[in-house]
């Protein structure tokens, strides 16, 4: 994989840190993000350590703020000549409701509405480093997930475990129509869920454990790079293996809804 540069969001803890050191271990160029700039930093000195012959970069932004957002797909795109692979795996898990400076509930903000932002701000340079692809972590909790396009920022009512589930579920939304968007652009789209993973997000939401960190990022890493998924698009995959999305992923017209409702939402309508 010399010569080619991948992007892991969230990448200073849990399974997107243990993915960037993955792709950099297969000779990656690798942008860690975070949104502290010490455990960026951290990170990037972590990363490097293991792969001492490819280049680390780290970039600092909290995707709770659009305009955070904005900086960091500039800053990328001012920074790398290419961009093969973008992992979104940044995710937040939020037991009470609350709403970012824009407005949005966060948990939608930044485990959905960052990822539909980042995305566009950086398909041009997806595109110019075709073939790329687009690798969306969401969770089997997406199956649990109801989604109110007229109320995403859940003013009518919050549960914490339906607003992480709902987000999920925009993720794989999300993929599914951004697959369809992208044919024949030579960037796919592909999201997948990488287990029950013993991360601070698991701890701190569901005070639950799981599998190993390295066994999430594997299931990253695999979408990411196996080059039997090359060209392929629009697909589910739970922990490695292509799987069945639940029925409400599979609505055209909740898809159409909810992509014009997150395009005003971030700003591009």
């Amino acid at each position: 994989m010399d010569d080619t540069v991948m992007l892991v969001t969230g990448s200073t803890d849990g399974i997107g840190r243990q993915t960037a050191i993955e792709l950099a271990r297969r000779g990656a160029s690798v942008l860690v993000h975070g949104r502290s700039p010490k455990k960026v930093q951290e990170s990037v000195a972590e990363v490097q350590q293991e792969a001492r012959h490819v280049r680390v970069k780290g970039f600092v932004a909290d995707l709770s703020h659009r305009e955070e957002v904005e900086r960091l797909a500039r800053e990328v795109s001012g920074t790398v000549g290419r961009l093969d692979v973008l992992v979104h795996n940044a995710g937040v898990f939020m037991r009470s409701r609350s709403l970012t400076p824009d407005g949005v509930e966060l948990t939608f903000a930044v485990n959905h509405l960052a990822p539909f932002l980042l995305t566009h701000r950086l398909l041009p340079l997806l595109e110019r480093s075709a073939p790329a692809r687009v690798v969306v972590v969401s969770s089997i909790a997406h199956t649990r997930g109801k989604l109110d396009v007229e109320d995403l920022s859940a003013s009518r009512g919050y549960d914490a475990y339906t607003a992480y589930a709902s987000s999920k579920l925009a993720n794989v939304l999300f993929t599914l129509e951004l697959a369809e968007r992208l044919q024949d652009r030579g960037v796919t789209a592909n999201c997948l869920h990488p287990g029950v993973v013993t991360t601070k997000l698991l701890k701190e939401g569901f005070g639950a454990s799981g599998a190993s960190v390295e066994e999430g990022a594997r299931a990253c890493v695999h979408v990411a790079t196996a080059q039997e998924l090359k060209g392929v698009s629009g697909r589910y995959f739970a922990q490695g293996q292509e799987a069945t999305v639940a029925p409400a992923a599979m609505d055209v017209g909740l898809r159409r809804r909810l992509w014009h409702a997150s395009e005003r939402l971030a700003g591009l309508a």
